[in-house]
């Protein structure tokens, strides 16, 4: 891979609480080599004539932007569940109707144009929390990991890198109720072939690694938790968890259990800093503590929880009490990491009535460094010498933007600004269009495909 040089007009560097004007970027071999502000009469406009190699990059440039919890096959949702009141229950059944009609081939056509929707968005990196497993009545494919392989080569062909947290989902309910209809496509039967069925799935290419999730403990038994969070250790993988997405959720583990899922978790050593908590909408003032105590991290997905009315959880609480803090978009109602970004803060406000809970440094690291240490790439999300050669530029003259300060985008900034994104040195958009794949042909076809 040959050296690539870019110039940007405003660059967020790390540990700076807003963007410095004039850098010069530039990689190698898919890692940045120079991260250089440009001062005095090295400054763009006294020095243009030893630049002219370098990609200009007008507006705000980020490091490229991590989307923690994503559920491809939901994007096939967007729009088509606000036909009535319902709540997240009624929509489930919607999301398995989709789910029932998926194979390896045509979930490989859906991920990658979802994929390469996220790129379009500044996304780099996706964490794709898959359940999917198994043919439509539960009988695995001749290939096991076929659907892990699809979404492995979708990420491929839309440029970006992918965590592949393959989901342990055993149960129906808490209780220990089993799989029914769309459900027995999840299932593994327990715990330990789960675990033999993901050690045997290595995935090709270096823009794809693997970890583990519990899908939630209605999904996994209290006795097997602990078998999937040991495979991740052994393997210093991360492992991701749907947590208190739910009151009913809590409630139902109460009865069961005696206790909350959080506490359920900590009991069976599945908290800890390579673990991300998803959702954690609903959590007591215990569970933020057991969170914060063990450094376990909590990836917030605002546009989907407003989207399915599940609630808004506390933020702020969260971060107090050691949490990082990160980002999806994971039924991909929306799938826009600013709006996912300012809805942190947004809905804070909401939550208590004040102003100001996180600057945007903050946001920018959860959207980042947070959201990729969450996947386990922690040399991703800076731009920093030696770091991996991702970055995302937003144009700051659109009609969202124009007059924004640099600092404010955040704020201001969506999906549609993004003109330029790089992954691992390598050009995926430029001047707004992905550059290999018609993004909104790809969705049409395949979305009419899955809900006809």
């Amino acid at each position: 891979m040959t050296a690539t040089r870019w110039l940007a007009e405003y660059a967020w560097l790390p540990d700076r609480s807003e963007p410095t004007a004039d850098v010069l970027i530039e990689a190698e071999d898919g890692r940045f080599t120079t991260v250089t502000p440009l001062t005095g009469a090295a400054a763009p406009t006294a020095g243009v004539e030893v630049l002219t190699d370098a990609v200009r990059l007008p507006g705000l440039t980020l490091p490229g932007l991590a989307n923690a919890h994503s559920h491809a096959f939901h994007r096939a949702l967007r729009g088509r569940t606000h036909g009535g009141r319902g709540d997240f229950w009624t929509w489930r059944d919607q999301m398995y109707a989709v789910a029932v009609r998926l194979d390896p081939d045509s979930y490989l056509a859906l991920a990658r144009a979802t994929y390469a929707e996220m790129a379009l968005a500044g996304i780099t990196c996706v964490g794709e929390f898959h359940y999917l497993h198994h043919g439509p009545d539960g009988t695995p494919y001749a290939d096991p990991n076929a659907m892990s392989a699809a979404l492995v080569e979708a990420a491929a062909q839309a440029g970006i890198r992918i965590t592949l947290l393959d989901a342990c989902y055993l149960t129906a309910s808490v209780d220990g109720g089993p799989l029914a209809g769309p459900q027995r496509r999840f299932g593994d039967g327990d715990a330990a072939r789960w675990a033999e069925r993901a050690a045997a799935f290595t995935p090709d290419g270096g823009h794809a690694r693997v970890g583990a999730a519990v899908h939630s403990v209605r999904a996994v038994p209290a006795e097997q938790l602990s078998t999937v969070a040991r495979w991740a250790r052994e393997r210093d993988a991360p492992l991701h968890v749907h947590l208190s997405e739910q009151p009913a959720e809590n409630d139902a583990c109460r009865a069961v259990h005696g206790c909350t899922p959080t506490r359920l978790l900590a009991d069976r050593e599945v908290l800890g800093p390579a673990t991300t908590a998803v959702h954690a909408t609903h959590p007591t003032s215990a569970d933020l503590a057991l969170l914060g105590e063990t450094r376990t991290g909590v990836c917030l997905c605002p546009t989907t929880e407003r989207d399915l009315a599940d609630g808004i959880g506390p933020a702020r609480r969260m971060a107090d009490a050691g949490s990082p803090l990160s980002l999806g978009s994971d039924s991909h109602a929306v799938i826009d990491l600013f709006e996912e970004a300012r809805a942190v803060e947004l809905d804070e406000r909401l939550r208590t009535r004040r102003r100001g809970h996180f600057p945007a440094a903050r946001l920018v690291d959860a959207a980042t460094a947070a959201g990729h240490a969450a996947l386990g790439w922690t040399d991703a999300g800076r731009l920093a010498v030696g770091a991996r050669a991702d970055l995302v530029t937003v144009r700051l003259d659109t009609a969202r933007t124009a007059g924004v300060p640099p600092v404010g985008a955040f704020f201001a900034a969506t999906a549609a600004d993004v003109t330029h994104v790089v992954v691992d040195g390598r050009a995926v958009v430029a001047d707004g269009r992905h550059r290999s794949v018609d993004v909104p042909a790809e969705l049409r076809a395949t979305i009419a495909e899955v809900t006809r």
